[in-house]
């Protein structure tokens, strides 16, 4: 397949005088997919931090960073849909797919999709989020008054509570988180299991996201299942990334 340079999906994450990092010839491509109301550049540490083996490549979703003017998509299919032709392109003979919290779930579709067209990931890593053939419990959040739902994204501590203290901020990013959460509180599952190792990770301290939930992601493949627990709640990512990108490199 001839290679895309589409940099609506693929957005360079690093500023214009910082230099891409050295790559090994052989790098392993790993595709990486933001939560609800983010987007690529919260994995702009990791091109660097997992380069020369591993070549890091944020994707950025339609609604968010230089994709603001584009409408949020609010359902997994749409956005799967969107986002097959633009990674299968993209990707080399060696890639991998790493997804936290909405964009895990979105990760697994796009696994599923992938191996149909005979291009199936080396590896899987979910992260922050309960296997999807468990279907959510509880109101639904996209559905919640804004003060309720500014409340809700308090608490999982992934938002600055600057920003959430501006009005103004909060009413450009409410739509999105709203779309977002639509992804996963719509979604209904219907695969069978995969034929790609995964590796589901979490944080111990995640208010919405148990061990249980992290642990039945291994219903969904035939082959290896790792489980991976971090100090930390939902954004554990974000306090211990070395921990986590060692994990990784280690499965890739």
């Amino acid at each position: 397949m001839t290679k895309t340079t589409d940099v609506s999906w693929f957005p360079p994450c690093r500023p214009e005088a910082t230099p891409a990092p050295a790559l090994d010839a052989d790098a392993i491509q790993l595709f990486c997919l933001p939560h609800a109301g983010a987007g690529a550049s919260a994995y702009r540490d990791w091109p660097a931090l997992l380069a020369p083996g591993i070549e890091a490549i944020p994707v950025q979703l339609p609604g968010r960073e230089n994709r603001h003017r584009e409408p949020a998509l609010r359902s997994a299919a749409e956005l799967v849909t969107e986002l097959t032709g633009p990674v299968a392109g993209y990707a080399g003979g060696d890639f991998a797919l790493f997804g936290h919290s909405m964009g895990a779930l979105l990760c697994y579709e796009l696994a599923h999709v992938l191996s149909a067209l005979g291009k199936p990931p080396r590896h899987l890593f979910v992260s922050g989020l309960g296997a999807p053939h468990i279907p959510p419990t509880g109101p639904r959040l996209c559905d919640l008054p804004d003060d309720e739902l500014v409340t809700v994204i308090a608490k999982l501590e992934g938002t600055s509570p600057e920003v959430l203290a501006q009005p103004e901020l909060v009413q450009l990013l409410l739509p999105l988180f709203r779309a977002d959460l639509e992804v996963w509180e719509t979604y209904i599952h219907h695969r069978g299991p995969l034929q790609v190792p995964i590796t589901a990770m979490g944080g111990r301290r995640d208010p919405n996201v148990g061990l249980d939930l992290l642990g039945a992601w291994g219903d969904l493949t035939s082959a290896e299942f790792h489980l991976e627990v971090f100090d930390g709640g939902h954004f554990y990512h974000y306090a211990a990334p070395d921990e986590v990108l060692a994990v990784i490199k280690e499965r890739l």
